[in-house]
């Protein structure tokens, strides 16, 4: 087993370990003194996992009730809290007890801020089951719901009380799940680990798996030192975006439906490090990024994708901050008007 302890404005671990679903009954317990909990996930995961959780967490005399919803990034919406509010009155949960989050990104946002505002705030945890959740969106208390206006644009900050990542789970994903999360891993060896890079392009999708637990490990230990820097995401943590400006237009152009957020990442590093950077490391990149199944550009207009650019959570008055990667392992901050950007872009 391996610890990763977050140090932030509420403090927190993250387990990594084979098997941990089946024991986390035993990590829950001896992090919260509740015995009473709502297990949120979606009708793909429940069918896999949930009663294995229940089962866990009954034998630390843990009362474990369980909410579904349809899977998908169109789930991640304000109906969908309203009715999670609702179940948490109707199983008389109080600020003394918790949820758990169980599933990918999207389970995790909306967990997440459910427990940022029912009753003013209640304790969360995470058992992240992709690839994408495990290394990068259960670590570092995002959390949000998409409105019609853009995706994230409604959230809190909300660390867990506790992260579980049992790497076996990650066995069922299916092929373009697996390709999602490889996507946030290069973004984390782009911005920040040339080793980290240099061992995913020295892999593909077919035996990535054979390493899977030191990637795991490395992206989250990579998103815990820039998390721990900057918390609130106004300075440092931006660097965590990269891909994402772009890759967000990409995903709500496509009205979040049959293109996942690995693809819009994928497709927007791709995009702006070709525009921005040299024709080496395009190339390189662009290379890493086909071992996964994960496209390099878009079919998109500029022009379309631009107008969703302007309204990301990552604009400031008339400007907006993108991220480049001059080289691979580093990362700048890059923060113009949207004007330039614009011109950038269509450039």
């Amino acid at each position: 087993m391996k610890t990763i302890t977050v140090r932030t404005s509420s403090p927190y671990d993250i387990i990594i370990e084979r098997g941990s679903l089946d024991i986390c009954g035993k990590f829950i317990s001896s992090t919260l003194k509740s015995k009473k909990t709502v297990i949120i996930t979606d009708d793909i995961v429940n069918n896999l996992y949930a009663q294995r959780l229940v089962k866990s967490l009954a034998d630390y005399d843990i009362q474990a009730d369980v909410f579904v919803f349809p899977n998908g990034e169109h789930s991640k919406n304000l109906n969908t809290l309203s009715d999670i509010y609702d179940f948490l009155c109707e199983k008389n949960i109080t600020r003394s007890d918790f949820l758990i989050a169980l599933g990918g990104g999207v389970v995790g946002d909306i967990t997440g801020f459910a427990a940022a505002s029912f009753l003013r705030g209640i304790d969360f945890v995470q058992i992240p089951t992709t690839l994408l959740a495990q290394i990068d969106s259960s670590v570092g208390g995002k959390t949000a719901v998409d409105i019609k206006g853009g995706k994230n644009l409604v959230g809190a900050f909300k660390q867990p009380a506790l992260v579980i990542c049992d790497s076996d789970v990650l066995e069922s994903l299916p092929q373009t799940e697996l390709s999602c999360g490889m996507a946030e891993a290069i973004k984390y060896g782009m911005i920040r680990d040339g080793n980290l890079f240099e061992l995913i392009e020295n892999h593909n999708i077919s035996d990535i798996s054979d390493v899977m637990d030191e990637l795991v490990y490395t992206c989250i230990d990579i998103k815990r030192d820039v998390v721990e820097h900057d918390e609130f995401d106004t300075g440092e943590r931006m660097i965590l975006n990269f891909g994402h400006t772009l890759g967000h237009a990409i995903e709500g152009w496509h009205n979040y439906t049959n293109y996942t957020h690995g693809m819009g990442v994928s497709a927007g590093m791709c995009i702006i490090t070709e525009k921005l950077c040299s024709q080496e490391l395009s190339d390189r990149l662009k290379k890493c990024v086909e071992k996964y199944n994960l496209p390099t550009n878009t079919d998109a207009p500029m022009n379309e994708l631009l107008p969703f650019c302007s309204k990301d959570k990552k604009r400031e008055f008339q400007n907006i901050n993108y991220i480049i990667c001059p080289e691979i392992g580093r990362a700048e901050i890059c923060k113009v008007s949207v004007a330039e950007f614009e011109k950038l872009m269509e450039g």
